[in-house]
């Protein structure tokens, strides 16, 4: 009866929160509202320092790209009207459009966007003691960017950006980089104000006053752990092309759970439909004209091993470092690990369509046809599914052997999860039962555990604290180098660099020598490819991880159109809501399947006209 009551209560307070005031006589389609739940608070609007989606997804919103991507995914105008490189690939040249401003919270006019504003923020982002988390993609290709961040020169025009002009921006790259174009859609080429960065110093970005927006939208309200509201900016140079006047983010832990049946009464406008719940949306009279399926992503989906683990004593870290740098014992983790059941928690109906043998997705990118998954012995991947029980009970039975006396048996697979997410909970545990039920008790005990889902990434993820952890990562840009940036020294995740063995003679591990020798391919991008999928293949084949899925997919009720989002496999413009409208009544499957078939057909015409 007492989670009964509080249940209640808190569905209340959320109903509260997201019904328009009493006072206000105009409806909220009148107004063109958008409401939401959301269940992990972020930590920073910061978005020179952040990497994660959850934040610079809010910043896609109230600051503007060089250049954005139309709804089928083709490259269009954005803060730079027009773009051109050198013959030799080298020098990249934007005009910058005119007469854009920067205003603050409460929309007062603070100044004009200029291209000395990119020069700004890339002094903001190599500037070690910001601790920026996308500056190693920004050096990557940046003349002498790197140097300046590691303090090898102190000279910044020696940097390869300059503000040729208040309206021309010029990069100049350190090598040819065939996907740099991409790259200007991503949160490490967005512009700041140079005064407004010097004079809140360290607050820029802790809330939404210590901010300048440029973009569709303002962040009128922040309130941590409570609510935040975006609401039409009416200085924006495109405000033409924004239809919704107001977003409303309701916080509440429970948004999971309570999304759908505040969707059903009419209280948000979007809600994640959970696995457990789609059979009876489906068979529901008033509910089946509601429920429609997501599109998949260019998220991969991978669960990663920890070299380097950081967890309590109670789960000894210590035995599980022995065990883990056994080839056999993770070989025997990565075919026992059935993707099936684990994705049916989240896609009951078809869970092979989410499914993904490989770090880089398909259909990401190509060379004349093929496409990269294809490529030499990627290839043996991408087609064949990783669970296997017989090679799991046969590379299960090898570590044994060879870890006899060197570990405690049976070997703690500590798995923390975001309680946030019902499925991610459902997923756990399913894969717990699976994965000691084919191993046996014996051999390992899967231990798995709720973590809260505000900070869940600092707190477990890059802390270090996990031994096999779901994980995922979106591209930044056109190039399958893209998903080699979370493995390699200085990235996200970053263990084939703490594995036993696999060194090479220059000191380096083999995964990041396979790396560095696609990278300096750029010239011949057949050739790139081949040696990028031999990258990948590698570490596949060694199991340092296992790829699991792509995101997106599952079902949701929502009073958006799929289809008229931008679209674009990386960068920051599929997060925004600029050409959206509100549709009258929630999109359902038959409509869904409808618009998917009609947007394939257009989109394939529409990267023809492009090219």
């Amino acid at each position: 009866m007492k989670k009964l009551l509080a249940l209640m209560l808190v569905l209340m307070l959320v109903l509260s929160a997201c019904s328009p005031k009493s006072e206000d006589t105009t409806s909220r389609d009148e107004i063109k509202e958008y409401s939401v739940l959301y269940s992990g608070e972020i930590t920073t609007l910061n978005y020179l320092v952040t990497s994660t989606t959850a934040e610079f997804a809010l910043a896609a919103n109230l600051v503007d790209s060089l250049i954005d991507f139309d709804k089928y995914g083709v490259a269009i105008p954005g803060l730079a009207t027009e773009w051109e490189s050198s013959p030799d690939g080298l020098v990249w040249t934007l005009k910058i459009r005119e007469g854009v401003k920067w205003v603050t919270h409460d929309g007062t006019e603070y100044a004009e966007v200029t291209a000395h504003d990119w020069v700004d923020a890339a002094k903001y982002l190599l500037n070690p003691a910001n601790e920026s988390k996308t500056a190693n993609i920004f050096y990557s290709v940046i003349k002498n960017a790197e140097e300046y961040y590691n303090g090898e020169i102190t000279d910044f025009s020696q940097v390869g950006v300059k503000a040729v002009s208040d309206y021309v921006l010029e990069y100049t790259l350190k090598k040819q980089t065939p996907y740099f174009e991409s790259m200007l859609n991503y949160v490490c080429f967005l512009p700041a104000n140079g005064a407004f960065l010097e004079e809140v110093g360290d607050k820029f970005g802790t809330d939404n006053v210590n901010f300048l927006y440029n973009g569709a939208y303002i962040m009128e309200i922040f309130e941590p752990q409570t609510r935040r509201v975006l609401a039409k900016n009416p200085n924006y140079w495109d405000k033409d092309n924004i239809f919704i006047d107001r977003i409303n983010m309701t916080y509440n832990q429970e948004a999971a759970t309570l999304g759908p049946e505040l969707f059903a009464r009419g209280e948000v406008d979007y809600a994640g439909i959970p696995a457990s719940l789609v059979e009876e949306w489906m068979q529901d009279p008033a509910k089946k004209d509601m429920i429609r399926p997501n599109r998949t992503s260019f998220y991969s989906y991978f669960y990663a091993l920890n070299f380097d683990p950081k967890f309590d004593d109670e789960y000894e870290p210590e035995n599980w470092k022995i065990a883990v740098n056994n080839r056999n014992f993770r070989k025997s983790l990565f075919h026992a690990l059935d993707r099936v059941p684990a994705m049916t928690t989240a896609e009951p109906y078809n869970p092979e369509q989410r499914l993904s043998n490989t770090v880089t997705p398909k259909n990401f990118v190509d060379f004349d046809g093929t496409d990269y998954t294809e490529y030499g012995k990627l290839k043996d991947f991408t087609n064949t599914d990783s669970f296997n029980p017989d090679l799991a009970v046969k590379f299960r039975d090898e570590a044994k052997k060879e870890l006899e006396g060197k570990v405690s048996f049976p070997i703690i697979v500590y798995m923390p999860y975001n309680s946030g997410s019902t499925e991610w909970a459902n997923r756990a545990q399913v894969i717990e039962q699976q994965m000691e039920n084919l191993l046996g008790t014996d051999y390992i005990d899967v231990v798995i555990d709720a973590k809260p889902p505000t900070n869940f990434l600092s707190e477990v993820r890059r802390s270090g604290k996990y031994a096999f952890l779901e994980c995922n990562w979106g591209p930044d840009y056109a190039d399958p180098e893209t998903h080699t940036d979370p493995f390699y020294p200085g990235g996200t995740y970053n263990f084939p660099e703490y594995v036993e063995g696999y060194n090479e003679p220059n000191g380096n591990k083999r995964y990041t020598n396979l790396v560095d020798a696609a990278r300096a391919e750029v010239n011949d991008l057949d050739k790139r490819y081949a040696l990028f999928a031999e990258a990948e293949a590698f570490l596949i084949e060694e199991a340092f991880i296992i790829p699991y899925a792509l995101g997106g997919g599952g079902y949701s009720a929502s009073r958006l159109n799929p289809f008229e989002s931008q679209y674009s496999p990386f960068g920051v413009s599929p997060e925004r809501y600029k050409g959206q409208k509100l549709l009258d009544k929630p999109m359902n499957t038959e409509q869904y399947l409808q618009e998917l078939e009609k947007w394939e057909s257009e989109r394939i015409e529409a990267l023809k006209n492009a090219k």
